[in-house]
């Protein structure tokens, strides 16, 4: 089994959507990075356009990431984006 990578956008739909992604951001990014298989994961806000977010994740194999899939699911996070259109692409090695 081949490590996952996602890479792709998040685009809030307004400003204030964009700034509450920004609030949980920081928590969001620590604790999947402390999540064992987690290799890579990037989220960044674009200054050309405050509504998008580029994602970029890579992760040991297909079971990590499922396994940070599946630890999203009960989170504010989740409740916070649940909802706000993502363009992401998957692909393994």
């Amino acid at each position: 089994m081949g490590k996952v990578h996602l890479t792709g956008f998040l685009i809030c739909r307004t400003l204030e959507e964009a700034d509450r992604v920004s609030e949980y951001l920081p928590e969001h990014i620590r604790l999947t990075r402390e999540e064992p298989g987690c290799l890579r994961f990037e989220v960044l806000r674009s200054q050309a356009d405050p509504v998008r977010y580029a994602v970029a994740e890579s992760y040991r194999d297909r079971a990590a990431f499922e396994a940070h899939q599946a630890r999203l699911a009960p989170t504010i996070w989740a409740k916070i984006t649940k909802g706000i259109p993502r363009e992401y692409v998957i692909r393994e090695e």
